[in-house]
């Protein structure tokens, strides 16, 4: 097992990954787009979404599975609504133009809701809401993703890990930020874990005959033949809470799939009937909601600093000095990651290598 790590500075991999991308024709302020959306996963901890994805994007737009450039659109609109075709452009890009749109119609209106067809994987679904707090609003993100998760009582994938993203701003150091796939895991953990040869814990994945799986490497496989799923919050049974997490997933792909009418669940596989790779037209949903249209934004931040604060202070687990409030670890950890860097693995080192080579920029250097 070579798990040795070297530490990268964040703004030499947001370079190297913006070149990435311009290197394959992404135009160079989407590229900008992209990397910085990366490499806030990877500022906030959340390896499964940072610079590890990186070959996975490279792949698919050296394939045509994405389109370098963006040329999605409004198909239809509102005053505080709009629908937008993605036309199989970058994730990335598409979220943080819909997530602009949905201000733009919050600062003017109160509201913005933007349901978004036919675009790819977008990265953290965290960042969305952050744009939203920026400007002093309460932002929610919403993304379907090919098939992973299974019904409670089902053992076949069927579900994506369809994250749900909830960001308010506080009179804090951080906002609340809410950032969680309505599965245990999601394949990007499992992907992390297998970099890092290490096991899944008992109780995330499934086999096809309901036993649980714990090596990364078979279950990464065994997604790929519909012989593994991931289980919903709450595991495999209703006394766990198994549903609540099928429910609040299903929800999730409603709003992904069912307003713009984009594709759900099956269709979002990314292969043919024949097995061939195809687009993914995945579905997103933005909502910016302004909270100046309720109450001096001021009185908001002291509220949900008091409301979080007496979260904070209840009586302590036996063993536990601290509570924690969505996005106060990741806050913490972007201070820490700023300063000692990006930790990369050996495997992800060669997965970066890779590319340099690939790409022909000779920049990566350990």
């Amino acid at each position: 097992m070579n798990n040795q790590l070297i530490y990268k500075s964040p703004s030499f991999l947001q370079h190297f990954m913006e070149k990435s991308f311009q290197k394959v024709g992404v135009p160079e302020k989407d590229a900008q787009i992209c990397a910085e959306i990366l490499i806030t996963s990877d500022l906030r901890g959340i390896e499964s979404h940072g610079i590890g994805r990186l070959r996975m994007y490279i792949d698919r737009l050296r394939k045509g599975l994405i389109e370098v450039t963006n040329t999605s659109k409004i198909v239809k609109e509102s005053p505080t609504t709009a629908v937008v075709d993605g036309n199989h452009g970058i994730g990335m890009v598409i979220g943080h133009q819909c997530m602009n749109l949905a201000i733009q119609k919050a600062q003017e209106f109160g509201l913005g809701a933007v349901a978004v067809r036919n675009s790819t994987h977008f990265g953290i679904d965290g960042y969305y809401p952050l744009m939203a707090v920026n400007h002093n609003m309460i932002g929610m993100s919403f993304t379907n993703a090919r098939p992973a998760v299974t019904p409670t009582f089902g053992t076949l994938p069927t579900l994506g890990t369809n994250p749900i993203a909830f960001g308010a701003p506080t009179d804090e150091d951080f906002p609340f930020l809410y950032d969680a796939a309505t599965s245990i895991t999601q394949r990007g953990k499992i992907e992390v874990l297998n970099r890092k040869e290490k096991p899944v814990f008992d109780g995330w994945v499934i086999g096809e005959d309901g036993k649980p799986l714990v090596d990364a490497g078979e279950i990464l496989d065994k997604l790929m033949v519909k012989e593994a799923a991931l289980l919903p919050i709450g595991g495999a049974s209703e006394e766990g809470g198994g549903h609540k997490g099928y429910g609040l997933s299903t929800i999730v792909e409603i709003l992904s799939s069912s307003l713009q009418s984009g594709t759900f669940l099956f269709a979002l596989s990314g292969f043919d009937a024949q097995g061939n790779e195809t687009r993914y037209r995945v579905g997103h949903f933005f909502f910016a909601l302004n909270i100046e249209n309720f109450l001096p934004i001021e009185n908001f931040k002291k509220n949900i600093g008091a409301l979080l604060r007496d979260l904070r202070s209840v009586r302590k687990y036996p063993g536990k000095d601290r509570i924690y409030t969505a996005g106060e670890k990741e806050f913490e950890t972007e201070q820490i990651i700023r300063e000692q860097g990006v930790p990369i693995n050996s495997n992800l080192l060669s997965d970066l290598k890779y590319i340099d080579k690939l790409l022909e920029l000779g920049e990566f250097e350990p």
